[in-house]
C-alpha cells in the first residue's frame, strides 16, 4: 500500500518543477520565430532597423532560453531519485525522445545560438539568417521531443509490458513518434508559446510607445506582434478542438472531469459554460449550457455519445475486477517464468492490469479486494473536477481574449494609428502576464486530467513513486523551489535590464 505523504510530496515537487520550467518554454518557442521574421525581413530590405530589431529581442531570447535550460536539467533530476522507478519501468520508450531532446538542446541549438550571438560579422547575411531559423526549428523540435514523452504518458502506444523484466519495452519508435496524443499537444503547445512570444514583444513594445522611446524599433515591432499573435492565437482555438477530439479517443474521463458531465447527456453533448461543481454530491449547480458544443468537438459527430463520470466509473469498476486475474497470473510467473497457464492468462487480461494496480492503494494483493475496495479504487479514476473544470474556462477565456486583443492590432496597424491609441497600448501593456497563466492552467489541465495515472491506464501514479524517505523529497522540493526562484528572479532582472537599455543602432550596418 501507498505512502499518501510521499506521494503527495513527489507529486508537489514534480509539479512545481515543471510549472516553473514552463515559465521559460513558451517565451523561447515564440521569441525564436519572431526573431527569424524580423532578419527576414532585414535581408529582404536591406534596412537597419530591422536588424536592430533582431539583435535587441535576440538578446532576450537569449536570456530566457539560457534560464530554460537550467531549469530543464535540474528538472530530469528527479527521474534518477524520486521518480526512479517510473524511470525503471518505462525508460526504453520514455528515454529515447529525452535523449533526442537533450541532444538536439546541448548540442544543436547551443552551437546555431553561439553563430547567432557571434557571427554577425563573420557571417554573411544569408547565412547569418540560416542559423537564426535553425535556432527557431531546433527550439521548436526540442519542444516536439518532450512532448512526444509527454503524449506517450497519457495515451502510451508502441509499447509492451513485458512480465520477465517487469517493464514497459519498446515495440514500434514509428508508433510513439506519430502518437496522435503528441502531435496534438505539440501544435497546441507551440501555438500557445507563439501568442506568449507575441504578447511579449508586443507588451514591451507598447511601454516604449507609451513613454516616446524607441519608437522605430517599437512601432515596427509591434506590427509584427499583433500579426503574428492574431495568427497564433486562431491556431490554438483550431488545434484545442483537435486536442479535445483525441482526448475523448484517449481519456474519456479527463473530458467528463473538465466538464463536470457526472452523466452521460444525450448525443450531441452540450459544452457547459458556466456552471458549480459540487464534488461531495456529484452534481453540477446553475449549469449554463451551450448546445451541441461538446459533443461536435470531443466526437465530431450529431449522434455519437460523450460519456458522463458515473458511466466511465462502472467501465472503471469492470476493468479492475478483469485486471485482477491478470495481477495474479503475473504474480505465478515471478515464481515460477514457466507456467503457460499463467502467462495466458496475463495475455488475455494484460489490458486491465493497470486498473488492478489501483487496488494496491488499499491491499497489498488486489486478489483479496472487498466489493467497496474496488468500488473506491474505480472512483479514484476520476481526477480533481474542480482543478479541472475552472482551470480549463479561464484558460478558454483567456485564449478568446488574446484573439481579441491582437484582431484590435492588427486593425489598427492596418489603419497605421497603434501607436495613437494609448487605451490599447495600456491593455497590451497589463496583458503581459496572461499568456503564461494560460499555458499553466493548460499543464493544470494536462497534468490533473492524467490522474491517478503516471501512464494513462497502465501505472498508478502512487506506484511510480520510488520508496525513498519522505525527508529527503521536502529538502529537494524546498532545494528546487529555492533554487528556481532565484532563477527566476534572475531571469526577471536580466530582462527589465536589457528592456530598459532597449535596442542601440549598430555600427556599420551598412556594409553588410
Amino acid at each position: 500500500m501507498s505512502d499518501s505523504s510521499l506521494l503527495e510530496l513527489s507529486r508537489w515537487q514534480f509539479a512545481i518543477t515543471a510549472l516553473y520550467h514552463f515559465l521559460f518554454v513558451p517565451l523561447t518557442l515564440g521569441l525564436s520565430v519572431l526573431v527569424a521574421i524580423m532578419e527576414s525581413v532585414f535581408v529582404m530590405t536591406g534596412r537597419t532597423v530591422w536588424r536592430d530589431m533582431t539583435r535587441f529581442w535576440g538578446t532576450l531570447f537569449g536570456i530566457n532560453f539560457a534560464m530554460g535550460v537550467a531549469t530543464g536539467i535540474t528538472m530530469e533530476f528527479q527521474f534518477g531519485t524520486n521518480w526512479a522507478y517510473y524511470s525503471h519501468y518505462v525508460g526504453d520508450i520514455f528515454g529515447v525522445p529525452l535523449a533526442i531532446e537533450g541532444l538536439m538542446a546541448f548540442f544543436l541549438e547551443a552551437t546555431f545560438i553561439g553563430l547567432f550571438f557571434f557571427g554577425w560579422d563573420r557571417l554573411s547575411r544569408v547565412q547569418h539568417l540560416a542559423v537564426t531559423w535553425l535556432v527557431a526549428i531546433g527550439s521548436n523540435l526540442s519542444a516536439l521531443w518532450i512532448l512526444i514523452a509527454n503524449g506517450w504518458m497519457q495515451n502510451p502506444v508502441g509499447a509492451h509490458f513485458n512480465p520477465d523484466t517487469m517493464r514497459m519495452e519498446l515495440t514500434s519508435i514509428a508508433a510513439v513518434i506519430f502518437n496522435p496524443v503528441a502531435q496534438s499537444k505539440f501544435v497546441h503547445t507551440v501555438s500557445a508559446g507563439y501568442v506568449t512570444g507575441a504578447m511579449f514583444v508586443l507588451s514591451i513594445s507598447a511601454w516604449f510607445i507609451l513613454k516616446g522611446r524607441h519608437l522605430e524599433v517599437a512601432r515596427r515591432s509591434a506590427t509584427v506582434a499583433v500579426s503574428f499573435g492574431l495568427a497564433a492565437a486562431l491556431s490554438v482555438v483550431v488545434l484545442g478542438d483537435e486536442s479535445g477530439y483525441t482526448a475523448n479517443q484517449h481519456q474519456k474521463m479527463k473530458i467528463a472531469a473538465m466538464e463536470s458531465m457526472w452523466h452521460t447527456e444525450p448525443a450531441p453533448a452540450p459544452f457547459v459554460a458556466f456552471g458549480i461543481p459540487d464534488v461531495k454530491n456529484r452534481t453540477t449547480h446553475a449549469e449554463v449550457k451551450v448546445p451541441w458544443v461538446l459533443g461536435l468537438i470531443a466526437t465530431r459527430s450529431t449522434d455519437q455519445e460523450v460519456q458522463g463520470i458515473y458511466e466511465l466509473v462502472a467501465t472503471a469498476r469492470e476493468r479492475i475486477v478483469s485486471g485482477i486475474p491478470a495481477y495474479t497470473a503475473l504474480r505465478a510467473l515471478r515464481t515460477n517464468p514457466k507456467d503457460s497457464a499463467a502467462r495466458a492468462t496475463l495475455e488475455a487480461h494484460s489490458a486491465d492490469l493497470g486498473y488492478a494496480l489501483l487496488l494496491r492503494r488499499y491491499v497489498s494483493d488486489p486478489a483479496t479486494a472487498s466489493a467497496e475496495q474496488i468500488d473506491q479504487a474505480a472512483w479514484d479514476t476520476v481526477p480533481s473536477v474542480g482543478w479541472l473544470f475552472w482551470s480549463f474556462r479561464l484558460m478558454v477565456a483567456m485564449g478568446f481574449f488574446f484573439i481579441a486583443l491582437f484582431a484590435w492590432g492588427f486593425w489598427l496597424a492596418a489603419r497605421r494609428s497603434c501607436d495613437r491609441q494609448r487605451g490599447f497600448l495600456r491593455v497590451a501593456l497589463w496583458s503581459l502576464p496572461l499568456p503564461w497563466l494560460a499555458a499553466e492552467l493548460g499543464w493544470v489541465v494536462a497534468e490533473h486530467g492524467r490522474q491517478p495515472w503516471a501512464i494513462e491506464g497502465v501505472l498508478p501514479t502512487f506506484l511510480a513513486v520510488s520508496p525513498i524517505p519522505t525527508s529527503s523529497v521536502a529538502m529537494s522540493l524546498v532545494g528546487f523551489v529555492l533554487f528556481y526562484t532565484t532563477l527566476a528572479v534572475v531571469d526577471v532582472m536580466l530582462l527589465r535590464k536589457y528592456i530598459r537599455l532597449g535596442p542601440s543602432p549598430v555600427a556599420g550596418l551598412a556594409q553588410h
